[in-house]
């Protein structure tokens, strides 16, 4: 029934119970067990209060917030920290994420809390059970499954339900209302009728719920295997408006016209970008989906009365910073996020120069030429057209790993440096060098034979003049 359980798992509930506590394996990783998935995170819930459970872990730390020790332990060479939470009833949330916290008796209080019936599902394993594999037909099988709301059943069924009245759950927790469009896109499953219907009514409660939960929360919907089913979740329930508000703005711009590929409207085209993108990497997959946001702004039409974009990729990677900002991205996803909005309109010639495609290279960086080219694939895809690859796209790769192949040429592989150009010219550090060294660079990009030191410092005084 299970798969294996780690002994630093199994030592844990072996302390509780040596002092005669009750402790149990609770929410995502008892259902991850059920469903033989992969278990990332051990949670546990128990009688002993947090004074006690630190009396057992003097190393642990303890979270006042929502009443968690935190217990740290050397895993393989990693530092893991498993969370133990004291049984708790909850009485109203103060601001729709964090509970007003009391401590409960029973482990059926405990679990009544909970958000859905298949993370209200509770383990309690024997500490004497003789193997650390823990099932039907291992050892004397001393476990007790507690699932007062049937869980185990709406996993069988794969329905996502909320634990009572959903109305009161999400308002309890807005954040849940991402979390159950989380689960079902991670899990395949169906949301319950009368979950699903609160999550519409009350979609307007997330706005209250701080950027970087909601992102996370995201992100994890764009890392699944169905991150186009997700986001169309979003949209259907009314959340997607409250959460990207400048993606849901292209629905009904129109983009047909002869000759362009897309037959839909720019909403559409951008989930169904994302759907083709071959990149597993949640940033790129969420560059792809807003990648074309910048068009409902700049939508105009030309003397013929058809509908043009001008400059929307410019356009599309502000807005891309700012959504970047409110959903607090890291600088380094911001600036991916960005760039590869900003760019996603590259050329593909197939008469481009090396100097060309090596600029291509630098605007973009090294790092995110890959990206680029698996969001164009998407943005194809997306558009309609059958093949994922044209032939120039295809050339225009090769020209890539081409001038890939050595080190890409820099501004520091020029014959000549700093030091060179103000022993030659006399010249104090400051910015002027830096200028003299870009316009170097700029030449012998476009004819690396340039790239000697006789030649440059011939060109010092040319430029200097």
């Amino acid at each position: 029934m299970f798969t294996q359980i780690p002994h630093y798992v199994l030592n844990i509930i072996e302390k509780f119970q040596n002092r005669d506590f009750s402790i149990y394996l609770v929410g995502g990783c008892v259902r991850d067990l059920l469903l033989q998935r992969p278990v990332k995170d051990w949670d546990f819930t128990t009688n002993a209060t947090p004074e006690e459970i630190l009396t057992l872990f003097p190393d642990g730390f303890y979270d006042n917030i929502f009443g968690t020790v935190g217990i740290p332990l050397e895993v393989e060479g990693e530092t893991k920290v498993l969370e133990v939470t004291t049984f708790r009833t909850e009485h109203g949330y103060k601001d729709r994420r964090h509970p007003e916290v009391r401590w409960g008796k029973t482990i059926d209080e405990d679990l009544e809390r909970r958000d859905f019936t298949i993370n209200a599902i509770a383990l309690q394993l024997s500490s004497n059970h003789p193997s650390p594999l823990v099932g039907e037909g291992q050892g004397e099988g001393n476990f007790e499954i507690i699932d007062p709301f049937n869980g185990q059943t709406d996993l069988q069924n794969k329905i996502i339900r909320a634990v009572g009245d959903p109305d009161k759950r999400f308002k309890e927790d807005a954040l849940r209302l991402m979390r159950a469009i989380r689960l079902a896109t991670e899990l395949s499953f169906t949301l319950e009728k009368q979950t699903l219907a609160s999550i519409s009514k009350d979609a307007p409660l997330i706005t209250e719920i701080a950027g970087e939960r909601i992102r996370d929360e995201l992100m994890r919907i764009l890392a699944s295997e169905y991150p186009y089913e997700g986001i169309m979740l979003l949209r259907n329930t009314g959340l997607l408006e409250h959460i990207l508000p400048e993606l849901v703005e292209g629905i009904g711009v129109s983009q047909e016209r002869p000759g362009r590929h897309h037959k839909t409207d720019v909403f559409t085209h951008n989930v169904l970008s994302l759907k083709f993108c071959p990149c597993s990497d949640p940033i790129v997959r969420f560059a792809t989906l807003i990648h074309d946001i910048g068009k409902p702004q700049v939508a105009s039409t030309d003397e013929e009365g058809y509908v043009i974009f001008h400059n929307h990729e410019i356009e599309g990677a502000k807005m891309a910073y700012h959504i970047a900002q409110r959903l607090r991205f890291s600088k380094k996803d911001r600036q991916k996020v960005v760039t590869l909005v900003r760019w996603h309109m590259f050329t593909v010639d197939e008469k481009a120069t090396d100097a060309a495609v090596r600029r291509f290279i630098r605007r973009v960086g090294v790092e995110n030429v890959e990206d680029i080219i698996d969001l164009r694939i998407g943005d194809r895809l997306g558009s309609g057209t059958q093949t994922a690859e044209s032939w120039r796209l295809k050339l225009f790769k090769k020209r890539i790993e081409e001038q890939l192949a050595p080190a890409p040429f820099s501004i520091n592989n020029l014959a000549i440096d700093g030091n060179d150009v103000m022993k030659e010219l006399n010249l104090k550090p400051g910015p002027r060098i830096g200028e003299i060294l870009q316009k170097l660079f700029e030449e012998v990009d476009e004819d690396l034979s340039k790239n000697t030191k006789e030649y440059l410092t011939q060109r010092l005084y040319e430029l200097q003049r």
